[in-house]
């Protein structure tokens, strides 16, 4: 079967699945969950990093040795300015280019602010990032932000960490549709369920990072969401049957029953 990569910022990806660093019960789990996931981005909170001394920050070093893309994230912005300022910082300390830009100015919902998220988008790109932002379902602010320089969208299924699934199926369906840019459904799913919904609709990848470390097993969690996103992405490329009203035999019954003698 041919390599299917996923190609972002002219790196290519062998896996679909981006993984948080957040929230686990201990950096062992963190590891073992992270090698299950066979992910190859991982994702944090810039404001959890120590930048004087990142190559002994208590997250990155438990990864030294590894080859992986990070994409870390400026949550916690509030505007576009605060958001440019951390991913400038980030980038000067050699975290590397990529950033999720992550801006959310209701601490109750953390849905993202689209005039901020599009403003800080622009920038960035403009500066040389490979910008990923953290947008609501909306196909017309994606496509905005695509125009704006960003080398994927991440919609998300539903507010970060409810865990509620894919609300609106629709809202992806067109998001995909129209882009020209890789499409990352990023936060709100809960369930292997809800990743393989995702992927069906055509998404090129998913981004969680509660499911997996908030999971009873996290480890068997991890290689679930794996197993899911490559069996949605499968069952999209090779194109459902169309849905229909009433039943159709699949085994010419109709015909057995018109030549008895046969």
């Amino acid at each position: 079967m041919q390599l299917d990569q996923l190609v972002i910022g002219g790196t290519a990806l062998n896996s679909r699945f981006f993984l948080g660093t957040g929230r686990y019960p201990n950096p062992f789990v963190q590891n073992a969950a992270i090698e299950s996931s066979g992910a190859q981005v991982l994702t944090f909170a810039i404001r959890r990093i120590n930048l004087d001394a990142p190559e002994e920050d208590a997250i990155l070093q438990h990864f030294e040795g590894k080859s992986f893309t990070y994409l870390p994230n400026t949550s916690g912005a509030r505007t576009a300015d605060e958001a440019v300022r951390i991913a400038r910082l980030a980038r000067a300390s050699g975290i590397g280019s990529w950033i999720k830009v992550e801006i959310s100015a209701n601490e109750k919902t953390l849905l993202p602010d689209p005039i901020e998220t599009l403003k800080a988008t622009e920038q960035l790109a403009s500066e040389g990032f490979v910008v990923l932002p953290y947008t609501s379902d909306d196909p017309i602010l994606c496509k905005r932000l695509e125009e704006a320089g960003a080398a994927a969208v991440m919609p998300g299924g539903a507010p970060i960490g409810t865990g509620l699934g894919i609300l609106n199926p629709y809202n992806i369906g067109l998001i995909v549709e129209e882009a020209s840019v890789p499409v990352i459904v990023d936060a709100g799913l809960g369930s292997a369920q809800d990743v393989v919904q995702a992927m069906e609709l055509g998404v090129d990848g998913i981004l969680m990072n509660t499911p997996v470390a908030k999971a009873k097993d996290p480890v068997r969690m991890a290689l679930a969401m794996k197993l899911a996103i490559e069996a949605g992405r499968l069952s999209y490329l090779a194109g459902r049957i169309p849905k229909k009203r009433y039943a159709s035999a699949s085994s010419g019954l109709e015909q057995l029953i018109s030549n008895p003698n046969k």
